[in-house]
C-alpha cells in the first residue's frame, strides 16, 4: 500500500511478532515439527457470506456453499478486533460474500482503523452510489479491490451473472472523483481482472480502462476452477495466466504442493459466524479449528487441532483436499 505510511501502523509488539512468525515457520520447515511462537499478523474476516451475483465458480453465487450463510454482527467484529489489535497489522474484510451487504461495514472499518489495523476488502462493486463513496472515503479503508472481468457488458456478464458493468464502472468513477475532490490518497482503488478464455483478449483494454476511470492499479488474477466438468470452458488459453495444466478433460494445478504453507503461520481466517478455519481456501469450513464464542482467538490459534493441521501440512500436504487447488508457493508471472 504505497499511499499510506506503513510504519504508522506498527508497534514494538507487532514488529517483534512478525520476527517470531518467520522464526517459527523456519524452524518448523527445518525440523518438520510445529513451532508457533507468535500470533497472526494478518487476519481475514468474512463480514458477509451472502452475495447478489451468481458467478458460476463461486460457491456463494452458485449455491454450492456447504455451510450456513449470513452477515457478521458488529458485536462479534468489535470483539475480534479487541482481541487481535495488539499484533495484527493487516485485515482483509472479505471471504465468500459481498461485504457491502453488511450494513455495519463502515462502522467495522472505522473500528479497525482506529486500532491501527490496515483494512482491505474485495467487492463486486454494485453498491457504490454517491453516499457510499463518501462513506468509503471517511471510513479509513486503505485498499478497495473491485472485480471487473470485462470491458463490455456481454463479456462481463459471462462470469459476473446478474451484474451491471455500467453500474460498477460508475461506482469506481465516483470514488476516484471524490478522492480527487477531497485530495486524499485512500483507499487505493484496485481493479481485479480474472483472466478467462472469454476475456483474455481484453487484457490490454482493461489496463487502459482502469486509467480512464481513475483506478490506481489493475491486477490480473488466474481463475480458480472447482467444477471442471461443467466449467472447463472458462479456463484461459494463455498459459502464463493459468494456474492449471490441462490433460484432456482433467486439470491439475501447476503447484508442486510441497510440504509447506506460510499462510497458516501468518494469517487467521474467521467466517461470519465466528468460526476459525484453516485458511481462505477452506470455503466450506471443512477444517474448523474453533469458534470465538467458545474460546479466545489466540487459544484456538495455538490449539492442538490447529497444530495437528499444521503438522499434516509439513508432512503430507497432498492429502489435504483444499490444498490440491491452492496457489500457495505457485509463481504466476502477470
Amino acid at each position: 500500500m504505497k499511499y499510506i505510511s506503513f510504519f504508522t501502523y506498527l508497534s514494538f509488539y507487532k514488529i517483534f511478532n512478525i520476527l517470531l512468525v518467520f522464526a517459527g515457520y523456519t524452524f518448523s520447515l527445518i525440523s518438520k515439527k510445529v513451532f508457533i511462537w507468535s500470533y497472526p499478523y494478518a487476519v481475514s474476516i468474512e463480514t458477509s457470506a451472502i452475495c447478489n451475483l451468481k458467478c458460476p465458480e463461486c460457491p456463494t453465487g452458485n449455491s454450492a456453499l456447504n455451510r450456513e450463510q449470513g452477515l457478521m454482527p458488529y458485536t462479534d467484529f468489535f470483539e475480534i478486533i479487541n482481541q487481535i489489535k495488539k499484533y495484527t497489522i493487516y485485515l482483509n474484510m472479505s471471504l465468500q460474500g459481498e461485504p457491502f451487504l453488511n450494513k455495519n461495514l463502515f462502522k467495522m472499518i472505522q473500528h479497525a482503523d482506529k486500532n491501527k489495523i490496515i483494512t482491505s476488502l474485495s467487492t463486486n462493486g454494485h453498491f457504490i452510489d454517491s453516499e457510499t463513496a463518501e462513506n468509503v472515503i471517511q471510513s479509513g479503508l486503505k485498499r478497495l479491490i473491485i472485480s471487473v472481468d470485462g470491458i463490455d457488458q456481454e463479456t462481463y456478464e459471462k462470469y459476473r451473472r446478474g451484474g451491471s458493468l455500467m453500474n460498477v464502472l460508475g461506482g469506481i468513477k465516483k470514488i476516484s472523483e471524490l478522492k480527487h475532490k477531497r485530495q486524499v490518497n485512500n483507499p487505493e482503488i484496485v481493479i481485479q481482472f480474472i483472466v478467462f478464455r472469454h476475456n483474455e483478449h481484453q487484457i490490454n483494454d482493461i489496463k487502459n480502462l482502469g486509467k480512464q476511470i481513475g483506478a490506481d492499479k489493475v491486477e490480473l488474477k488466474s481463475a480458480q476452477i472447482n467444477d471442471p466438468e461443467n466449467n472447463l470452458h472458462l479456463l484461459t488459453t494463455l498459459n502464463r495466466y493459468s494456474r492449471y495444466k490441462i490433460n484432456k478433460n482433467k486439470i491439475n494445478i501447476k503447484n508442486k504442493l510441497r510440504n509447506r504453507c506460510f499462510r497458516i503461520w501468518e494469517t487467521m481466517v474467521i467466517t461470519w459466524d465466528g468460526t476459525i478455519i484453516s485458511c481462505c481456501f477452506d470455503k466450506d469450513a471443512q477444517n474448523r479449528m474453533g469458534n470465538m464464542k467458545d474460546s479466545k482467538l489466540y487459544d484456538v490459534w495455538k490449539s492442538l487441532a490447529f497444530n495437528k493441521f499444521r503438522k499434516k501440512i509439513l508432512t503430507e500436504r497432498k492429502k489435504i483436499t483444499i490444498c490440491c487447488n491452492c496457489t500457495e508457493g505457485l509463481r504466476i508471472k502477470y
